[in-house]
């Protein structure tokens, strides 16, 4: 294992020009990311220059098997905390060999909105608190759990300190720096009210970059967790009865709500916001009894882009 890890760290930029790009993107469940690697000539920051790739959209669920080219289009750079180096992770959203959005690409409608003049005027800021649970991989129970049993109740747990209050820190540490490294704004976390679940905070994001930089804090999460042998899950309600569920809370401002003053944009805001609830709860991810929407699997190009184009575009 140790010379495995001894090539996992070479550093390509004593040898060679080329670098490494891993072409990410969300599969067709809507949670399940996906990504394979390429290589680069050189190393490339914008990603205008990177070339467009494809990939076979019946395995994702995502094209028929008789029409099955999917092209993925880069449109975002971070830096690679796994290979390090000059290599790079890459957001991609998905378009059909003719050049529509497929029907999953939900980057392409939100894009739209936030390059709208009148929404990109107002400069609109997105935090995302992002909450999940840590698994044991053979029995998909909470990390820390007694298999097939409880822990105490709740209580202790919430920021919690201690080898029986805080299970799977080394995890949440190891993606924090990582989002780090990347260039992700990750703005901070904690331990959560259930024992095994954890929160990290995204933003302040501007526009479409808040979704962006999501998503790919999840995947890096995903690979810590892969690495760790430990499953990552997004699911609301994880644990039924007495044990709370999952969220990813968006806060929101704009610049006029920034400014003095900004009481008054903020309910205004409000207000259109009440008038369309139905359609923003339906679009906030699962729903349960004890309701923490946005969900925590909620897609954030879908709620952020729902939130500006309702709060500044909507006219009632």
């Amino acid at each position: 294992m140790s010379l495995i890890n001894d090539f996992i760290k070479f550093n390509l930029n004593e040898t060679t020009r080329k670098s490494i790009a891993e072409y990410l993107w969300i599969g067709g469940a809507g949670m399940d990311l996906r990504s394979k690697a390429r290589t680069l000539p050189e190393p490339v920051t914008d990603p205008a220059k990177l070339p467009l790739w494809n990939f076979d959209g019946s395995s994702t669920d995502q094209a028929p098997g008789d029409d099955s080219e999917v092209i993925l289009r880069p449109q975002a750079i971070f830096r690679d905390p796994f290979r390090g180096g000059s290599n790079i992770l890459v957001m991609c959203d998905t378009y059909t060999p003719a050049g529509d959005p497929i029907p999953t690409n939900k980057r392409f409608s939100a894009d739209k909105i936030f390059n709208h003049p009148d929404v990109a005027a107002e400069e609109p800021w997105f935090g995302i608190e992002q909450e999940y649970t840590l698994l044991q991989k053979d029995t998909k129970w909470p990390l820390g759990w007694p298999v097939g049993g409880f822990p105490g109740p709740q209580g202790p747990y919430y920021c919690g300190v201690g080898a029986d209050k805080s299970f799977g820190r080394d995890i949440v540490d190891a993606h924090y720096k990582a989002c780090l490294y990347a260039g992700i704004n990750i703005s901070g976390i904690n331990g959560e009210v259930m024992p095994a679940q954890w929160e990290f905070q995204v933003g302040p994001a501007t526009g479409i970059s808040a979704g962006d930089q999501l998503w790919v804090a999840r995947y890096i999460l995903e690979r810590i967790t892969e690495i760790a042998g430990v499953v990552l899950s997004f699911d609301p309600k994880p644990i039924p009865g007495d044990w709370n569920g999952a969220g990813a809370h968006t806060n929101y401002s704009t610049k006029p709500m920034r400014n003095d003053g900004g009481i008054d944009v903020i309910r205004k805001a409000i207000e259109k916001l009440g008038l369309r609830h139905e359609q923003h709860i339906a679009a906030y991810g699962e729903g349960y009894f004890e309701d923490r929407r946005p969900a925590s699997n909620m897609d954030p190009y879908v709620v952020t882009s729902m939130i500006a184009e309702t709060t500044i575009l909507w006219k009632p």
